[in-house]
């Protein structure tokens, strides 16, 4: 089956991704990052060796230019074999280099950038707290500075990557007697750092991706690891709601459209080398439904993700299309999988076949990145739906 039309530049791409997983990331290896819940970070230096951390960076900062069709490619791509890899890639080229070049300041971009676009810095984020899920302006995690150091207490939950990233890109509250929404800053914070406590949490899916809580304890980090300089002090929401936020939510979007597109393409294969009673299922009207109707929706998901990442690289607004993107494609890929799985029967069930993992990395797509419940709300709120 071909895929919608692509640029030549995004086919070569897809294409040379692709080739990488197979070189670099044999199904064997994902189900180790998958058992032993780590990634080895040289796969991520052999990707930057592809200049694929650079295309969310522009040149004069070392990358080859902001293309956001370009890296939901990369992250479609990987998560349809290892959503380990596909989340650390996220964590380079999205959480630390898309979030630098909107909200870092001047000298911040020309020091760090360059660094990330070699995969050398990986943030980790910091946002969502044991009491604070959706509602990240009521963040209790405390900022104080005092001169050139900023002190940090508080927790921090949900936080992936932490044993291997090199920053923790944390939403504080630089002012608690301040006036709710200008309160906030964003501080970089090294997981390593002294009065740091991590903790993995056990999670059901996404292993590899290293879902942790944090602790802060009087942690101290330079003035300089305030995001945006100075002038990012108590300036952490208008970071926080701007581009990069509709950016995040079709990263997650990519991220069920490989899991979903790599369970689609695992099942059409059993499903014509499986004989029963004689003849392949693929020949059973009901096996054939079920995987019709998978490449339908894939289809459908396909198009609504890069017609919203079109939208970005084009600099048209798009918070409505990629909240729908969000919505629909994860909702369906989560239904996707589970009807593959049904086509593989018992095999589906087990850790000797890959269907297994799509199953549990698949079922927190609609919850993480925005729930589907928030994508409604953002729906309904920014078409104006009348509440009154």
């Amino acid at each position: 089956m071909e895929y919608p039309q692509e640029a030549e530049h995004h086919a070569l791409l897809r294409e040379t991704v692709r080739r990488f997983v197979e070189a670099e990331m044999p199904r064997e290896l994902a189900r180790q990052w998958d058992r032993t819940n780590e990634i080895d970070r040289g796969v991520l230096y052999k990707l930057a060796d592809l200049g694929l951390f650079g295309i969310t960076i522009p040149e004069h900062y070392g990358g080859s230019g902001r293309d956001i069709t370009a890296t939901m490619i990369v992250i479609e791509e990987l998560c349809r074999r290892s959503t380990a890899v596909g989340s650390g890639y996220v964590y380079g080229a999205c959480y630390a280099g898309m979030n630098l070049v909107e909200t870092g300041s001047e000298a911040q971009r020309q020091e760090w950038l360059p660094k990330v676009a070699r995969g050398e810095m990986l943030f980790s984020y910091g946002l969502t707290e044991p009491d604070v899920g959706s509602d990240l302006a009521s963040v209790t995690t405390t900022a104080v500075r005092d001169g050139d150091v900023v002190r940090i207490n508080g927790a921090k939950r949900f936080c992936s990557g932490t044993t291997y990233t090199d920053y923790i890109y944390a939403l504080v509250n630089s002012n608690p007697s301040g006036e709710r929404y200008h309160n906030l800053s964003f501080v970089l914070i090294p997981p390593r750092y002294p009065g740091v406590t991590i903790e993995p949490q056990h999670a059901m899916g996404l292993k590899g991706s290293m879902t942790t809580d944090v602790t802060f304890n009087d942690v101290e980090v330079p003035a300089g690891n305030i995001v945006g300089g100075d002038e990012g002090w108590n300036q952490g929401w208008a970071k926080l709601a701007g581009p990069g936020l509709d950016v995040e939510k079709i990263e997650v979007a990519a991220m069920a459209l490989g899991i979903a597109t790599g369970a689609v393409e695992d099942a059409w294969t059993y499903a014509q080398e499986r004989v029963q009673f004689g003849k392949p299922i693929s020949s059973h009207q009901s096996i054939r439904h079920m995987l019709s109707e998978g490449r339908t929706r894939l289809l459908a998901s396909r198009l609504m993700t890069y017609h919203a990442a079109r939208l970005l690289d084009e600099d048209k607004p798009a918070a409505v299309e990629t909240s729908m993107a969000k919505l629909f494609v994860c909702d369906t890929a989560k239904d996707i999988v589970l009807s593959m799985q049904q086509v593989m029967g018992a095999y589906g069930y087990v850790e000797d076949f890959d269907m297994e993992r799509y199953v549990r990395d698949v079922l927190v797509m609609p919850i993480i990145g925005g729930s589907s419940a928030i994508q409604r709300n953002n729906i309904s709120n920014r078409l104006k739906l009348v509440k009154e």
